[in-house]
């Protein structure tokens, strides 16, 4: 049962540095670089011409430093299983800082892959991956013309027992320029499908990445512009720790700024690699910990679950947050602000020359006096208006406005046609506009 397998896990110094892109710490710890790695950008990043080429990779690392000096560690991942050696520099001054790095690679064949930067320390950290490609045109394969497709999945295929993965090596050749399309099939399922320039030859690469133990065979298969596929190669990946891992990180709300009180609501996800069971975390509040929660997993392979904690500020300040899991590691902690600003004075009145009266003759001296007029509100708000013909209230009542806008009020009233007199619309405390109505009935 993962709850049983993630305890375990948890109580582990190799668990407790699983937390993704967080590092464990505690109440008394001393606060930790923040860290981030930007997508390399290949140059050129679409190479075609002769070979060899040279194509130069660069990122940029940011770490906001706590520390007058900062020693930074990191390595390059590229998608052919391999990497670099560990490179180390050293940033000076406390602060945000910056610094591009770069590699270069000289390649002498057809190629379609990406690199990674790797952040090792003062925090972990991995970019995306950045995308190149380098044709070299021209071909050694001798035919007839025609478009006549050869592959085959090479036999170098090895497994780097440091993170649990196995590159598929695939070389695809053609006796004439042509787009390939191609498919990847590993134990019997499609997983990767693309098309590649192929000018003789190329050589494409798949990734096994599958977070546990696991053997059995790839096939290249090609779709277009024929129907064939490589030799079978058989493949073992050996994962040196195939308990479940479960990782939490926790975001802060956007900074607030307006009226109070109102609700923040703090993020947290939490993942596991696989297995089903429980997992027990607890969010850790200004430094307080609040009570043990549980959050379930159906066991169907990596899984994330998103929880979430609210924060009601009834005045300016600031509210932290953190999540520990339960024998584990706790992540870093993050900070809400908010800013309370008084709402703005509502205001109403009578919108000018909107009022207007007209009285109607019936059957004389019977008549129909009628009346309208329009009231507007700066904002949310209740406003008391009232009517009245000659001094004497006809209609009136709240009006209610749940924004700023304009409202339209009416009367209507019998009234004896063979006078005439005035009506007038009010409301309390913001003025009143009045007008004069004419008889409709002569005597």
């Amino acid at each position: 049962m993962l709850a049983t397998m993630a305890t375990g896990l948890l109580a582990s110094p190799a668990a407790a540095a699983s937390a993704s892109n967080q590092t464990a710490v505690s109440a008394v710890a001393k606060p930790k670089p923040a860290v981030s790695a930007g997508t390399p950008k290949a140059s050129p990043a679409h190479y075609e011409g002769r070979c060899p080429a040279k194509v130069t990779f660069s990122s940029t690392i940011k770490v906001k430093a706590v520390a007058a000096k900062t020693t930074v560690a990191y390595r390059w991942l590229r998608g052919d299983g391999s990497k670099s050696q560990v490179k180390t520099l050293v940033l000076k001054g406390k602060g945000v800082k910056g610094v591009t790095v770069k590699e270069s690679t000289t390649f002498k064949g057809d190629v379609k892959g990406w690199q990674a930067l790797q952040v090792l320390s003062p925090r972990a950290a991995t970019s995306r991956k950045g995308y190149f490609e380098v044709s070299c045109g021209g071909g050694n394969d001798e035919g007839d013309g025609k478009d006549v497709i050869q592959n085959s999945v090479g036999a170098r295929v090895w497994v780097d027992e440091g993170n649990c993965e196995a590159a598929l090596i695939g070389r695809i050749s053609a006796s004439n320029p042509t787009w390939v399309h191609y498919r990847w099939v590993v134990n019997g399922d499609v997983v990767d499908r693309d098309a590649v320039r192929v000018n003789g030859s190329a050589k494409v690469v798949h990734v096994i990445k599958p977070r546990h133990n696991l053997s059995g065979w790839a096939v290249l298969e090609i779709v277009d512009p024929d129907h064939s596929s490589s030799n079978r190669v058989g493949f073992r990946i050996w994962c040196k720790d195939e308990s479940p891992k479960v990782t939490a990180s926790v975001s802060a709300p956007d900074a607030y700024t307006g009226t109070c009180p109102v609700s923040r609501t703090f993020t947290g996800t939490i993942g596991v690699s696989e297995g089903r069971g429980t997992v027990k975390y607890r969010w850790i509040r200004d430094g307080v910990a609040g009570a043990w929660q549980d959050i379930f997993f159906d066991g169907r392979g990596y899984q994330t679950r998103t929880v979430t904690d609210s924060w009601s500020a009834s005045a300016s300040g600031t509210s932290k947050r953190a999540i520990e899991l339960y024998g584990g590691s706790t992540t870093g902690t993050v900070e809400g602000k908010v800013t309370c600003q008084a709402a703005p004075e509502v205001k109403s009145w009578v919108v000018g020359e909107s009022v207007s009266a007209t009285q109607t003759a019936g059957t004389c001296p019977a008549a129909t006096l009628s009346g309208t007029g329009q009231i507007y509100a700066s904002g949310a708000t209740t406003v008391n208006y009232r009517w009245t013909v000659d001094g004497v209230t006809v209609s009136s009542g709240p009006l209610v406005f749940t924004e700023a806008g304009t409202k339209t009020v009416t009367f209507t009233k019998a009234t004896n046609g063979t006078h005439g007199g005035s009506a007038k619309l009010a409301i309390d405390g913001a003025g009143a506009q009045s007008v004069n109505f004419n008889a409709v009935c002569n005597v």
